[in-house]
């Protein structure tokens, strides 16, 4: 279906454009060019929520002076119906001008017009096919020569400063594997990405409703036997490209997207499945129904999917409290705001908000099995992140036991409430139980990979480093844009002590998070853990002065170059964070130091208040000086069988 988008609607647009809903994302840097060329535009990503939608539109349409229509495969496919009606008016307005995004010939009488070839641009507003796009879009809407912007053509010139930068880059690119260490093997035709669903509502903050479809879609999917589903991080890393392009960098054979525009009564949702290999359409469809219908539309999306790429959906509509869903459209909606909210970060306000929704969700819905193991993780953030103490920590724990235990209860067949308990444990650190509880996570379904990369640092932590990295590469397998899965895989090569292999997973993780800082510090960790001292201190030293790990590893690479003194200093800027929250890195801080009774007195200390950083305390470098000590010795084996 076509559509274009208001400006507001305060004067008559320039430009309309007319495109099937599914190119909205190569579409959006069309008009992205043509706005920054000085034109006024009308397309479907302002459309004010509650706005009647086709009024607003074919008000629209009849006032531009130009419409573009982009030809594409799905514009030009069985389900181009509106794009085809849209420009059939503007050809007997005289207003009509067509692009091409795709080799494909417009449909039978549209063709006598000579059609622009955008096909293969990159939104360069310097591009002379573009540059000719916007010389008949000006003519055609009567706007003089002057009145747009001059456009000029950048010459890059060379600097020395740039060229050593770019040497520096395409030196640590080639030590991470670069591109081609991502780049996917052949795409597999039982493979499918779910791309974030487009939001049409003209309400930003409606976008959690349209990424919660969408997630909840991979869920669905994910139940399919031997149907690999590309996870959400990767998936949104590509949400920009075309369905073909998207496919060939996540190696997956078919590619399902979509848009949601919601009002306060309706809500119209497009899905369309498309052939990664060629970009044709397999399946699509429409639905407009009163608002609060998104879970028979979510059934309907997968079983047609499913039957379209002739596999069997299971986990039948009867099945659904087993396997922890809802039947509470409203208690779905409040779920997906809360897990938007924790996408975005886990800082304690956020949690909290996010625990609210929640709880808001379950007194709809007390019967919610995945709403309630939520709950549970989000009081195990609270107890291990942000408790004021131990005795705090301790109580948001056992809010979390409860709700986990409950949530196993509600949804036995659901992955989520194993995880729960089993991340819970691990922060209690009572490693035999976690592993326990991990272990039938993975039974009852595919779990979300946060979990799976918490079980991956447990079994390290319980000696099985060598599973904990085939687990690492099993999310890797269905989400290779995920800087944090290469991350965890680097920290289990740390543990490993394979350092080479931890600073290039490590160096894959910034190449794709390149603002994050917990590689940066890992990278130095490494570094001072191979002896690369002098690259090591130069890392840690430039991340700011409050992260403790930088602080611990700048205390030990002090140690280990013999300046106590300074190793010290830092020990004593590590303490202030508080004691109960780095009792773990100051033992491992006071064993390099070589003070072995101070040391395990600390161990025993963070045992008392359950650091959960004591959990890898058997592969910890830092504890190498004292691992003999009985009393380490005993602290070990009462985490490992508890």
């Amino acid at each position: 279906m076509g559509y274009g988008c208001a400006n507001g609607g305060a004067r008559v647009a320039d430009l309309f454009v007319s495109y099937k809903a599914e190119d909205r994302r190569r579409v959006a840097k069309l008009v992205k060019a043509l706005e920054a060329s000085g034109f006024s535009l009308w397309w479907d990503a302002h459309i004010g929520g509650g706005s009647e939608w086709r009024e607003e539109i074919e008000r629209n349409l009849d006032a531009a002076r130009c419409i573009i229509v982009v030809w594409s495969k799905g514009s030009t496919g069985p389900h181009g119906d509106f794009v085809r009606d849209e420009a059939s008016r503007a050809m007997r307005r005289k207003a009509y001008l067509p692009v091409r995004i795709d080799r494909v010939d417009p449909p039978l009488g549209f063709g006598e017009q000579q059609t622009i070839d955008l096909i293969g641009w990159r939104g360069s507003i310097s591009d002379p096919r573009f540059r000719g796009l916007v010389e008949v879009a000006r003519q055609k809407a009567g706007i003089a020569a002057d009145a747009l912007p001059v456009v000029q053509v950048a010459h890059r010139s060379f600097d020395r400063r740039t060229a050593l930068a770019g040497g520096g880059a395409i030196a640590a690119l080639a030590a991470a594997g670069g591109w081609f260490a991502f780049r996917p093997g052949k795409a597999k035709a039982n493979s499918i990405a779910v791309m974030p669903f487009a939001n049409l509502s003209g309400d930003p903050a409606q976008a959690y409703f349209s990424d919660g479809i969408a997630e909840e879609l991979r869920s669905a999917l994910s139940r399919i036997p031997d149907l690999k589903v590309v996870a959400r991080t990767s998936s949104e890393a590509v949400r920009d490209q075309d369905a073909e392009s998207a496919a060939r960098k996540l190696g997956v054979g078919n590619i399902l997207s979509g848009s949601v525009r919601r009002s306060d009564t309706t809500m119209r949702i497009v899905a369309q499945l498309v052939d990664g290999k060629d970009g044709t359409e397999r399946w699509s469809q429409t639905y407009d129904r009163p608002n609060g219908d998104s879970l028979s539309i979510q059934s309907d999306i997968a079983q047609r999917v499913a039957a379209a790429m002739r596999l069997t959906l299971v986990g039948a509509p009867e099945d659904f409290r087993d396997i922890g869903e809802t039947d509470n459209a409203e208690a779905q909606d409040l779920k997906l705001q809360a897990d938007a909210a924790m996408a975005k970060g886990d800082d304690e306000a956020t949690t909290r908000r996010s625990l609210a929704l929640l709880e808001s969700a379950l007194r709809l819905d007390p019967h919610y099995g995945n709403a309630m193991a939520a709950l549970a993780m989000r009081y195990t953030t609270l107890g291990g992140m942000y408790g004021s103490d131990s005795a705090d920590a301790a109580s948001h724990f056992d809010r979390s036991e409860a709700s986990a235990k409950q949530a196993v209860r509600l949804a036995p067949k659901s992955p989520d409430g194993y995880g729960a308990l089993g991340l819970l444990y691990t922060y209690r650190l009572r490693l035999k139980s976690a592993s326990e509880q991990f272990a039938k996570m993975r039974a009852a379904g595919t779990p979300n990979n946060r979990i799976l990369l918490e079980y991956a640092w447990l079994l390290v932590g319980l000696g099985r480093g060598e599973e904990g990295l085939a687990i690492a590469d099993q999310v890797i397998s269905i989400d290779p844009l995920n800087a944090n899965a290469y991350f965890s895989k680097g920290i289990i090569f740390k543990f490993l002590r394979q350092y080479d292999q931890a600073i290039r997973e490590t160096q894959r993780a910034i190449e794709l998070a390149p603002d994050r800082q917990w590689p940066r510090v890992m990278l130095g960790v490494v570094n001072v853990l191979k002896g690369k001292n002098a690259e090591a201190r130069a890392i840690l030293e430039a991340v700011p002065n409050d992260q403790f790990l930088a602080i611990t590893y700048l205390a030990v690479l002090d140690a280990r170059e013999g300046n106590r003194e300074a190793s010290l200093r830092h020990l004593a800027n590590l303490r202030t964070i508080g004691a109960d929250a780095v009792a773990v890195q100051e033992a491992g801080v006071l064993s390099q130091l070589g003070e072995r009774e101070k040391a395990v007195a600390m161990v025993e200390y963070a045992w008392r208040v359950k650091d959960p950083g004591l959990s890898t305390m058997n592969v910890d470098e830092l504890f190498d000086p004292i691992r003999d000590d009985p009393r380490f010795q005993a602290i070990a084996r009462k985490m490992a069988t508890s």
